[in-house]
C-alpha cells in the first residue's frame, strides 16, 4: 500500500477490532451463562431420572421420558449406556463424540468458544453399567454465537465502531500532511506564494509546528528569488545606459584615431558587444523565472523556424568549414511565443555549431514524435541537434542547463560562452510545456532533444505581447 491513509487506518482498525474481538471472547468464555449455568445444575438429576427410567422400563421408558424432557424444557437429551445409545438406533455424531470425550462440552473453555452444537455431559455408574447423558443446550443458548453459528451482535458492532474510530483518526492524521504535501507539489512547480497557513499553523503538536516551518522556509525563499529578480532586473537597466554612452564614445573614437587605433577599438566593441549580450540574456533569464504570465502564445509553425536557423548557422558555420543539415520530416504547429521559440532552438544550433570540430556535420531533424500518438498522449514536436564536438561527461549532462555553469572555463572564454544559452533554452520549452535532454551519442558528440507539446484543433491563441520578444535572447554556453 502506497497510501499513508490506508495503513494507518488499516493497521488501527485491525489492532483494535482484536483487541476488542478478543476482549470479548475471553470475558464471554471465562463467565459461564445463567443457561449453561441452570442445565448444568440440572444435569445429576436428569441423569439420575433417566437411568431409573431405562433399568425399569427399558428404552422405551427412557424413550418416553427424553421425550417428555424435550417437550416441557426444550433440552434435547440422549442417554448412552456403555458408549452405546440407549435409544436402540444410532445417536448423531456430535452427541457421540461428546459421550466418548472427543468433543469439548459447554461447560469448558474449548466448549464455550465453539460455534456450534453446545452441550453438556454427565456420567455415573450403575447396576455394573456406565451411564452418560448428552444434553444439547437449547438454540441461542451460547453467549458468543447465535443460532447455526452466526457472529453475535456484540462482536459486529465492536467491529463496526472501531472502524470508525480508526477511519476519523487516520483521517485527522493524515489530512494535515496532505495539505502539506500539496502545498510542496505547488512550490516545486514554481508557485513560490505556495503556503499551507489555517489551523494547522497555530497547533502546539509536531505537525504543525512542522507546518510553520514550512511556511516559514517558503516565505524566505520567495524573498530570496524575488530579491534575485529584482537585482538582475536592475543590473540590466543600470548598465544599460553606460554601454550605449560608451558605444557612442566608441564611434566618435573611432573617427578621431589613426589607422594604429582600430585594433584596440575593434576590440573595445567586441567586448562592449558582448556585454550588451550578457546583460540581455541576464533580463531573459530574470523574465522567464517570472512564470509564463508575460509571454504571448500564438499559433507557431515550429519546422520554419527550424529551417531558418539551421539556414543561418550553416552560413556562419562556413568560416570553420563546418556545415549544418537539416531535415524537417513533418508539419509542427505549437502555441507558444514565437521570439522564445525562435530563441531556444537558435541557442542548441548555435552551441552545436561552436563546439562541434571543424570540417564536421552538425544534423539538425525536426518530426512529430510518433511514440505519443499511439499511446493516447498529446503528440510532441521532437528537435534534435546532433554534433561532433567532445560531447558533456555523464555527471555534467543535466548541470549544463543551469545559468552561468560551463563545463571548462578556459573553453568558455575562448568561445565566447557565458553558459546562458542552453539555460535560456531550457526554461523557454519548460514555458511551453515541453522538455530538453542532453545525451552524449555513442559515436561521439553531443545529442540536445527537445519535445514541444504540438498545437490541438481548441488552442487558440492566448496571452498579450510582453517584453521577452523585445529582449535579446540569443545567449552562448
Amino acid at each position: 500500500m502506497r497510501s499513508l491513509f490506508l495503513k494507518i487506518f488499516l493497521s488501527f482498525w485491525v489492532a483494535l477490532a482484536l483487541s476488542l474481538t478478543l476482549a470479548i471472547l475471553l470475558t464471554a468464555a471465562m463467565r459461564p451463562t445463567r443457561q449453561i449455568s441452570a442445565v448444568e445444575a440440572l444435569q445429576p438429576k436428569l441423569l439420575a431420572d433417566a437411568v431409573q427410567a431405562y433399568e425399569k422400563g427399558g428404552a422405551e421408558q427412557m424413550r418416553d421420558y427424553l421425550h417428555g424432557l424435550h417437550e416441557s424444557q426444550r433440552v434435547h437429551a440422549i442417554l448412552f449406556v456403555d458408549g452405546k445409545s440407549a435409544a436402540g438406533h444410532p445417536a448423531p455424531p456430535w452427541f457421540t463424540e461428546v459421550a466418548r470425550g472427543e468433543r469439548a462440552p459447554a461447560n469448558t473453555l474449548r466448549g464455550r468458544l465453539s460455534p456450534h452444537f453446545q452441550m453438556l455431559s454427565a456420567s455415573t455408574e450403575s447396576n455394573g453399567h456406565h451411564y452418560t447423558l448428552v444434553t444439547e443446550l437449547p438454540p441461542g443458548e451460547n453467549a458468543l454465537f447465535g443460532p447455526h453459528g452466526i457472529p453475535g451482535l456484540g462482536l459486529l458492532i465492536a467491529i463496526l465502531s472501531s472502524g470508525l474510530v480508526c477511519y476519523l483518526l487516520a483521517r485527522f492524521l493524515t489530512s494535515p500532511i496532505t495539505r502539506l504535501r500539496n502545498a510542496t507539489r505547488k512550490l516545486a512547480s514554481g508557485d513560490l506564494s505556495a503556503r499551507v497557513g489555517g489551523r494547522l499553523a497555530t497547533g502546539q503538536d509536531e505537525v504543525s509546528q512542522l507546518v510553520r516551518d514550512f511556511d516559514q522556509m517558503a516565505e524566505q525563499i520567495e524573498k530570496l528569488v524575488g530579491a534575485q529578480s529584482r537585482l538582475l532586473k536592475d543590473i540590466s537597466h543600470e548598465l544599460r545606459s553606460p554601454l550605449a554612452r560608451l558605444s557612442v564614445a566608441l564611434e566618435l573614437a573611432r573617427q578621431r584615431a589613426g589607422a594604429d587605433a582600430q585594433g584596440v577599438l575593434d576590440r573595445i566593441s567586441l567586448e562592449s558587444d558582448r556585454m550588451n549580450d550578457l546583460i540581455g540574456n541576464l533580463t531573459t533569464i530574470a523574465r522567464l523565472d517570472s512564470g509564463s504570465g508575460s509571454i504571448r502564445k500564438v499559433e507557431v509553425r515550429l519546422e520554419e523556424f527550424v529551417e531558418e536557423v539551421a539556414r543561418d548557422a550553416d552560413f556562419e558555420a562556413q568560416a570553420r568549414q563546418c556545415r549544418v543539415e537539416c531535415e524537417v520530416m513533418d508539419e509542427l504547429p505549437v502555441v507558444g511565443d514565437p521570439a522564445l521559440l525562435h530563441s531556444a532552438i537558435e541557442n542548441v544550433v548555435r552551441n552545436a555549431t561552436r563546439y562541434s570540430g571543424e570540417g564536421t556535420t552538425v544534423k539538425v531533424r525536426a518530426e512529430r514524435s510518433s511514440v505519443g500518438a499511439h499511446a493516447g498522449s498529446t503528440p510532441e514536436a521532437v528537435i534534435q541537434v546532433r554534433d561532433q564536438g567532445p560531447g558533456v561527461p555523464e555527471a555534467e549532462l543535466d548541470k549544463i542547463f543551469r545559468p552561468f555553469y560551463r563545463i571548462d572555463d578556459a573553453r568558455g572564454r575562448s568561445t565566447g560562452g557565458v553558459g546562458l544559452g542552453l539555460a535560456i533554452t531550457e526554461q523557454a520549452v519548460r514555458l511551453h510545456g515541453g522538455s530538453v535532454r542532453a545525451s552524449n551519442l555513442a559515436e561521439g558528440g553531443l545529442l540536445l532533444e527537445i519535445r514541444i507539446p504540438l498545437a490541438q484543433s481548441g488552442d487558440r491563441t492566448v496571452g498579450s505581447s510582453g517584453d521577452l520578444k523585445a529582449a535579446p535572447l540569443v545567449g552562448g554556453n
